[in-house]
């Protein structure tokens, strides 16, 4: 069984700061660390490749740098990771980032599975794993929480729902998003991490690929962000003073003014 996954690194920290002239996270300085959703991902197909056999691919878009968190997805079982890292590919949007995904996956040829984490913690759109089910015309399901049975050609699984779960069942190959609660990631061994230092990180540029630089990055991006802003929060308080009775009566009576009873 052979299974890609696809990942993204992301600012470790919720302190993040944004350039105003070009509207995008300021990356510098940050500690990055792998998309949290992701690392489900990530162990489900090592859980999948240790049940079945086969082949875990680890895919991610990004500046070379990213090349860390691929390092990490060998430490905990992966066996081949690509870096798409091209100055092409920045600026991407959601479809521009599927699309590069979808074009990469091509080139690695046949698959059976296709796993992403349900969103990433920078961008939460939760649209890439959709947009490439529909560039790669493969079915895809959401907010898978439990694989119940895969075979050749078949999968069966266990997705959240706002009533709960349901269980649905496609032909393969297919794309899924996964949950948290679809398992527990483990821990990289001290062998895997050992491995992960000599792990050889493939890169493709847009020439590797064989894209157009009209299908990439800002150029390829169907949306672009205009502004960036942090919203302000604006509150007023009041203290009442008197006695219980005449806090009481005093709170009513505003309530009332303002037409909240």
């Amino acid at each position: 069984m052979n299974i890609v996954v696809c990942i993204k690194q992301v600012p470790g920290t919720t302190e993040v700061k944004i350039d105003p002239e070009t509207n995008t996270l300021i990356r510098q300085g940050i500690e990055n660390i792998i998309n949290p959703f992701d690392t489900y991902a990530i162990e489900e197909a090592v859980r999948l490749k240790e049940k079945h056999g086969g082949k875990v691919t680890v895919l991610t878009m990004g500046p070379p740098q990213a090349d860390a968190a691929l390092k990490e997805a060998v430490s905990v079982g992966a066996d081949e990771v690509i870096l798409l890292s091209d100055r092409a590919f920045a600026g991407a949007d959601t479809w521009a980032t599927a699309n590069t995904l979808a074009k990469a996956i091509q080139k690695i040829g046949a698959f059976d599975l296709i796993i992403t984490g349900r969103q990433t913690i920078d961008g939460d759109t939760g649209q890439v794993g959709p947009e490439m089910s529909e560039m790669l015309n493969i079915p895809f399901i959401a907010y898978v929480s439990q694989i119940e049975e895969i075979k050749e050609g078949y999968l069966r699984v266990s997705r959240m729902i706002e009533e709960g779960h349901e269980v649905l069942e496609t032909t393969l190959p297919a794309i899924i998003t996964v949950a948290k609660e679809i398992n527990i990631p483990r821990l990289p061994s001290l062998r895997g991490m050992m491995k992960s230092k000599s792990a050889a990180v493939t890169t493709w540029s847009i020439k590797e690929l064989g894209v157009n630089d009209k299908e990439v990055g800002l150029a390829g991006s169907s949306t672009q962000v205009v502004k960036i802003f942090f919203p302000q929060r604006v509150s007023q308080a009041e203290v009442l003073t008197g006695e219980p009775a005449e806090q009481v009566e005093k709170l009513i009576g505003k309530l009332k003014e303002a037409k909240l009873i």
